[in-house]
């Protein structure tokens, strides 16, 4: 089948064709033999005279490894690779390994990963729609939970599931095992099945409410880092919170009592203040006290004839019983409950403190900020946020993963029906508490957690907005550092060209399905170091549910044929002929 070899490049050898040669041999894998010595190469072109043959790797020791440290010499003989060897390429069965899928070349021979070394590492799955990615997710997955040796017990899979596609795939996984369960949380109020998701709002730290709120510059991260200081200061609602409330409104009122503004814009300035921010001590028809007499707070603005306001002296006394020096360097506390409500009047607060609404250079933001927040406190979005009672953010986390003795091996967050900025900030958000709370783990790694990020070109996004506002991107962050920590990505996108090329980067192993769009195509090739041209040629021609995968999980590449996961997700196109129907 195979003759002489005539010429041996980089990673090209070029063979003279020997007799009874088919063109059935393309894609096969042949070894180049000489003593001791067994290099692995493919098949890659047939002409009238010449094989190329890509080479691939070496048999050291009767164990594949990738990559090559010596070529064939020209004087070794090129065979079939023999069935015995062939396990070499696609993995053993060996107790620490998964079932991937089969090999459309070896006979349906079964292909296997090395459980550590997939899922250890960030993944990414790429492809068209319809080329099969969500059933490959849930087909992995499945074979996670049907794998008998692996019992993953105390695996957190968090799915971030923007079409609502997994719940039918994993909804029967306490039958695999009465100790694996499956929970959908879901955005959606109309859907029978699921719990509603909640994100508790005092949970939120800074970097995730400019996220919310969609900040666009940095005077709005100082107007947050008021507003939650004063939230958790507030939080209590004791007397020590009244007092800081009263001793902010009368600081706010005394700065524009003594300033050159004529009294008419005093009276309404201050006016205004009120309408947001009042207190017992403080608003428009509290009582104060003078030498005799009682005037309600709205009629000591009376102006005189001269313009100055009537009851001036009877104000400054008033407001200087609440600005005592114990509130002047007041820290709040680190934590506290609190709600959507209770932010917004937070805000009220630090916009007068800190007078933001008197700045001109900061009016616009404050003003645009203060819109958002109210927006989003008056809006149904605003049941994911509020809840009934304080719990810290490890409770948070673990909470999400067990329930009433339950433990949670795949959690399902269904953000279906909400807009794509709402959708990202509470991606991130709970992607930021996790990995948070796994950096915080006594033992390093001990507590693994997989984000599995559907339709990720939406979240993971090559901008750079967050590095503008905050200092850095979430996923950037867990790309770089999760792995140590045991919080590991698993992104999948048709649309990878509009992903974040630092993600990208660090992801260890891919399964790449049919894609076709020029611009994905060249960008894939691109950004990954060891996707080859002809890994690019393979995948373009890939049926559905086959996917090139390469990485650190696979001694070479290989085309894979999942299997059909059971149940499917809803993943299908729309029956539109049955549809038609009468």
């Amino acid at each position: 089948m195979f003759g002489k070899i005539i010429y041996v490049g980089n990673n090209m050898a070029h063979v003279e064709i020997g007799e009874n040669v088919t063109t059935d041999i393309m894609n096969m894998h042949v070894i180049f033999e000489k003593g001791e010595t067994k290099i692995l190469g493919e098949v890659e072109d047939i002409d009238k005279e010449i094989i190329k043959i890509k080479l691939l790797g070496e048999f050291i020791e009767g164990k594949l490894v990738g990559g090559l440290t010596r070529k064939p010499s020209l004087d070794s003989t090129v065979r079939v690779i023999d069935p015995s060897e062939v396990p070499e390429l696609l993995g053993h069965d060996d107790g620490n390994s998964l079932l991937l899928g089969e090999s459309p070349y070896y006979d349906k021979a079964p292909i296997y990963v090395n459980v550590n070394k997939f899922f250890s590492n960030h993944f990414a799955i790429f492809g068209n729609s319809g080329s099969g990615k969500s059933c490959g997710v849930s087909r992995i997955v499945q074979n996670v939970f049907e794998n008998q040796t692996l019992f993953p017990f105390r695996a957190n899979m968090i799915f971030f599931d923007t079409s609502g596609e997994y719940a039918n795939a994993f909804r029967d996984l306490n039958k695999l095992n009465q100790n694996f369960h499956y929970r959908l949380l879901t955005t959606q109020d109309h859907l029978q099945e699921g719990e509603a998701l909640l994100l508790p709002i005092y949970l939120l730290n800074v970097d995730d409410l400019a996220l919310l709120l969609q900040c666009n510059n940095h005077s709005q991260i100082s107007i947050l880092e008021k507003t939650l200081d004063l939230a958790r200061a507030f939080a209590d609602g004791g007397d020590k919170a009244q007092g800081y409330k009263d001793y902010l409104i009368a600081s706010a009122i005394m700065t524009i009592l003594y300033s050159s503004a004529s009294s008419a814009a005093k009276r309404d300035e201050i006016f205004s203040i009120l309408e947001s921010c009042n207190t017992p001590n403080f608003n428009l028809e509290a009582e104060i006290q003078g030498i005799g007499y009682t005037r309600k707070f709205r009629d000591c603005f009376v102006i005189e004839t001269n313009g100055q306001l009537a009851e001036m002296v009877l104000l400054t006394e008033y407001l200087s019983n609440f600005i005592r020096k114990e509130y002047e360097k007041y820290h709040a506390p680190s934590q506290g409950y609190y709600t959507l409500p209770d932010l917004e009047k937070a805000l009220n607060f630090a916009l007068i403190s800190e007078g933001f609404l008197r700045n001109e250079n900061t009016y616009s933001d404050a003003v645009t900020l203060k819109v958002r927040l109210h927006e989003l406190a008056s809006s149904s979005n605003a049941r994911f946020f509020n809840t009934t009672n304080y719990i810290d953010a490890g409770t948070y986390i673990s909470s999400l993963l067990i329930k009433e003795n339950k433990k949670y091996q795949i959690v399902n967050i269904n953000l279906d029906g909400i807009d794509d900025d709402l959708a990202k900030a509470i991606t991130k958000t709970i992607c930021r508490l996790i990995f948070d709370f796994t950096k915080n783990m006594k033992e390093r790694g001990t507590v693994p957690f997989h984000l599995i990020i559907e339709e990720a070109h939406r979240f993971i996004q090559k901008d750079d907005k967050d590095l503008y506002l905050i200092g850095y991107n979430i996923f950037e962050r867990i790309a770089k550092e999760g792995r140590k920590y045991g919080t590991i990505l698993g992104i999948i996108s048709q649309r990878p060209v509009e992903l974040s090329d630092t993600v990208i980067s660090q992801c260890s192993n891919f399964l790449i399905f049919k894609m076709t769009h020029p611009y994905d195509v060249d960008y894939i090739q691109k950004m990954l170091p060891n996707i080859t041209e002809e890994i690019v040629e393979k995948q373009k021609s890939l049926q559905p549910g086959t996917c090139v995968g390469f990485g650190a999980a696979f001694k070479i590449p290989l085309i894979i044929k999942l299997k059909m996961p059971d149940p499917s997700p809803s993943s299908s196109n729309c029956d539109v002929r049955n549809r038609w129907k009468a």
